[in-house]
């Protein structure tokens, strides 16, 4: 099986709560090979009160976390019995196990928190074919050439007019094949 996104439904307000006690429990029960990252999606955004600007989180959806898992009977008790949670979003419930999210949705989220669903290093290594889904290169392939892990750069090798190109492209606009 593989790991896929889900959507968690939680008391408004106590997603981060939910996001530590999720992250701790996975630790506790050993089941870090089977649930992966917590996300609560936030953004920030600028308010202007009194002709000062203020610089204030917005969570994007409240009372919902994003849960990257392999859905195994284990993994799906722990995340449904972690106090908080309410329940999986696209579950009809009795049993049922939840949809998870299109890829393209979870990269739309993340990449405006300026997050991506590959994680360097651990999914995405060089020599890994990956598309470019945004630029001036989109849905074109391309060979990862060099990583840096700081700036969360690549570098391919693309193919332009049957000669390679190195081009640079941020973890966000690429997809892995």
């Amino acid at each position: 099986m593989e790991k896929k996104w889900y959507v968690v439904n939680t008391y408004s307000g106590h997603e981060n709560k939910v996001k530590e006690k999720l992250t701790m429990r996975a630790n506790s029960m050993g089941m870090e090979e089977y649930i992966f990252r917590v996300v609560v999606p936030e953004q920030k955004e600028i308010e202007i009160k009194d002709g000062t600007k203020k610089e204030k989180i917005k969570k994007m959806f409240p009372g919902y976390i994003l849960v990257e898992m392999v859905m195994i009977d284990e993994a799906w008790y722990i995340v449904r019995n972690t106090p908080g949670v309410t329940g999986f979003i696209g579950s009809s419930g009795k049993g049922a196990k939840p949809t998870p999210l299109q890829p393209f949705e979870v990269d739309h989220i993340l990449s405006s928190m300026g997050m991506s669903r590959i994680e360097l290093g651990n999914e995405l290594v060089v020599g890994d074919m990956v598309k470019i889904i945004e630029g001036p290169f989109k849905s074109m392939y391309g060979r990862v050439q060099e990583i840096d892990f700081k700036t969360q750069q690549l570098f391919l090798l693309v193919d332009l007019f049957g000669q390679e190109t190195k081009v640079e492209a941020n973890l966000i606009q690429i997809t892995k094949e």
